[in-house]
């Protein structure tokens, strides 16, 4: 029970539930606990479009700030303020009177302050003998300290979503780029082909691209181009292959090297043998293979992948749904990920991409690559390890594989 905790406001001025469940809240901040006032403005400011207030309100609320005299807020220094509306309008950039009681309303509104009034209204302090403040109205900072934790999980909410709308246009960029040259040099060597409709196909995807899109919109245009890049890759491939016969009996000697900066053999030496695994040896082999990868490892490996969750990765579920979120802003195809599914497991594909991801700067095409890995293991050519232990290395940490337990 709050009982006389819960205060209303002066005069006319109503009293919504939501205030209520403010002070409520503003009442159960633990005991000891701080913040710095300008990092959770700063956090606030970063995640304003999840609170729900604008750059004005957060004007008066820095000038709010400013008249707590110590940077820690805390209940042991005091989280009321008493100024008057014409120092806060000072304080506020000079803002009318009117416009600074509309913005006290949006911020009392979001749970961010609250008021309490004395009882005729005013706001001010009352001092002991010692001269230290036993009491005070005005507006109360406590809802900010109180709230501090979800201000923070809102800031990098915005900055986890803002990282991955980067990740999606890069990678849109890339494909672009990719398409229309290898388109080019298809039409310019006289590959057989519809290119003509493939390049409307291409025009069609990039002029559905908004200029101001959101990471909802961009994702399903990234796919389309992943697909249609896949396929222009495929058919300059097959007309290649065709064209020169003992290129592609060579691709299938086991001790031939691939010159392509993406291939697995490049990041997993030695790692095929004269007689592979059967593929379903291979496929029971991938599905228990975290067993030797102790997630700290993974992490040490592959730490970009945190950037893209919210909460951080605490435990193999968060890595296989940030994993799972990933893939759709690297350009990897549903079915492409479900056939990584089929083959190295949850966990395994997890691990999978978050190294893609590390050397997604590197990879022209995140869905062709992993096309590639599921087929390697499917034919009993590629495992999990050497590609985790290739990535530690490029990070600068010595691999040291521990049974997890």
């Amino acid at each position: 029970m709050l009982g006389n905790l819960i205060t209303t406001p002066f005069g006319r001025r109503a009293m919504s539930l939501g205030q209520l469940k403010t002070q409520a809240q503003a009442q159960e901040i633990e005991e000891g606990k701080a913040a710095d006032k300008w990092q959770v403005y700063r956090w606030l400011c970063e995640g304003k479009e999840i609170i729900g207030v604008g750059d004005r309100s957060l004007a008066v609320l820095n000038a709010l700030l400013s008249f707590l005299p110590e940077n820690e807020l805390s209940v042991e220094n005091g989280l009321v303020v008493f100024p008057s509306n014409v120092q806060l309008s000072m304080r506020a950039h000079g803002m009318a009177n009117a416009t600074l009681r509309r913005h006290l309303a949006v911020l009392l509104e979001c749970g961010l302050i609250t008021r309490k009034d004395s009882p005729n209204g005013k706001r001010y302090s009352r001092k002991g003998r010692g001269g230290e403040i036993t009491d005070a109205f005005g507006f109360s900072l406590a809802p900010l300290l109180a709230r501090a934790e979800e201000l923070q999980q809102a800031a990098e909410s915005v900055r986890a979503a803002s990282r991955a709308l980067k990740l999606v246009r890069e990678r849109i960029t890339l494909h672009r780029r990719d398409i229309a040259k290898l388109i080019e040099v298809a039409v310019a060597e006289d590959v057989p082909g519809d290119w003509g409709t493939i390049w409307k196909r291409f025009r069609a995807i990039v002029e559905a691209i908004p200029r101001q899109a959101v990471l909802a919109a961009l994702e399903p245009i990234l796919s389309d181009l992943a697909a249609l890049h896949d396929e222009v890759a495929i058919l300059l491939e097959n007309h290649v292959n065709a064209e020169n016969p003992s290129v592609n009996e060579s691709q299938n000697e086991p001790q031939q090297q691939n010159s392509n900066t993406d291939s697995t053999s490049d990041l997993e030496p030695g790692l095929r043998s004269s007689q592979g695994p059967k593929p379903e040896l291979v496929k029971a082999k991938a599905e228990d293979a975290t067993k030797a990868y102790p997630l700290g490892l993974v992490m040490k490996a592959c730490p970009e992948i945190a950037d893209y969750a919210a909460s951080g990765i605490n435990n193999w579920r968060d890595l296989m749904a940030t994993a799972a979120q990933v893939r759709g802003y690297l350009g990897i195809s549903p079915s492409a990920y479900e056939d990584a599914l089929d083959v190295f497991g949850q966990e395994n594909t997890a691990i999978v991409i978050a190294c893609i991801l590390q050397r997604a700067q590197n990879i022209n095409s995140a869905g062709g690559y992993l096309r590639a890995l599921t087929e390697k293991t499917r034919a009993g050519e590629f495992s999990v390890g050497p590609m985790l232990m290739a990535a530690l290395k490029a990070n600068g940490v010595q691999p040291q594989l521990v049974t997890a337990t």
